[in-house]
């Protein structure tokens, strides 16, 4: 059976301190520019975030984060029709941001973060995407320990599909993301790497995120915006574990891939 074709998430951090890219896109001129290169790069989605999510991250108000994202997104819409997700574990954030024009919710908490989510994501028909985390962004890398990474987060994704669907919420607009680099070793996060089929086999579309993070880093001794290269090697490595979407800083680079790791997988 040959794989449907991947999604690019292209990421968008409004935040003065991303891991990733340093705050360079943190001034609303500069957030708008760089959704325009997304696009004509060729994202299939924006992800949107106004707080910073990387290891020992402290949490920043509403006020701020609304102040960040919500601008950045009415910009994008008033000019094009891409999908926006909005990368947010505030149920406030992520009401706005679905009135601004976004069309999907990243909650890295899977709903456990805000009681009140669960009410914006029954009040809209948005898919939600649900990431796996063990811990907080400000303790998540202090020694996590799994009894076996795969079969732990698939327990997890499980009871959160039970508890939403029993919520109301139709399954088939779930999303999950095994959360790489979110309370995980570099060996957890080769682990989940390697059996990624494994969360397909849950029946909902599976998002890896991996762009950039320190697993890579660890690895190869590069600095985070040195690590495309290497993410783009996973995200063609990911294709035919039938990853639905890939979450990425270097949309080019990942669209090159996929092209490729898509051709030699539908070929003869």
């Amino acid at each position: 059976m040959r794989p449907a074709a991947v999604k690019i998430m292209g990421i968008l951090n409004v935040t003065p301190d991303s891991f990733s890219d340093g705050g360079s896109y943190y001034a609303f001129d500069l957030a708008v520019a760089q959704a325009e290169k997304l696009i004509a790069d060729g994202a299939d989605i924006l992800d949107i975030g106004g707080e910073s999510t990387r290891p020992f991250a402290k949490p920043v108000s509403l006020d701020n984060e609304l102040q960040r994202t919500i601008p950045v997104i009415e910009a994008i819409r008033r000019h094009h029709r891409i999908p926006i997700s909005i990368d947010t574990v505030k149920a406030e954030v992520a009401r706005r941001a679905l009135a601004a024009g976004a069309d999907i919710i990243n909650d890295i908490s899977a709903l456990h973060h805000d009681p009140e989510m669960l009410e914006v994501v029954q009040n809209t028909t948005a898919p939600v995407i649900i990431m796996h985390m063990q811990g907080t962004p400000a303790d998540m890398q202090v020694n996590p320990v799994y009894d076996d990474v795969v079969v732990d987060i698939i327990d997890f994704f499980q009871e959160r599909i039970d508890w939403l669907t029993a919520n109301g919420v139709d399954r088939d607009r779930l999303i999950l993301d095994p959360g790489i680099g979110f309370g995980k070793t570099v060996d957890h996060n080769l682990t989940i790497l390697k059996h990624l089929r494994r969360f397909t086999a849950l029946g909902q579309p599976v998002l890896l995120a991996h762009s950039r993070k320190r697993f890579l880093g660890e690895l190869s001794g590069l600095a985070a915006h040195q690590r495309d290269q290497l993410t783009a090697v996973v995200s063609a490595l990911s294709v035919n574990q039938g990853v639905s979407f890939l979450r990425v800083h270097d949309v080019a680079a990942t669209r090159l891939a996929v092209r490729l790791a898509e051709a030699i997988a539908q070929a003869d």
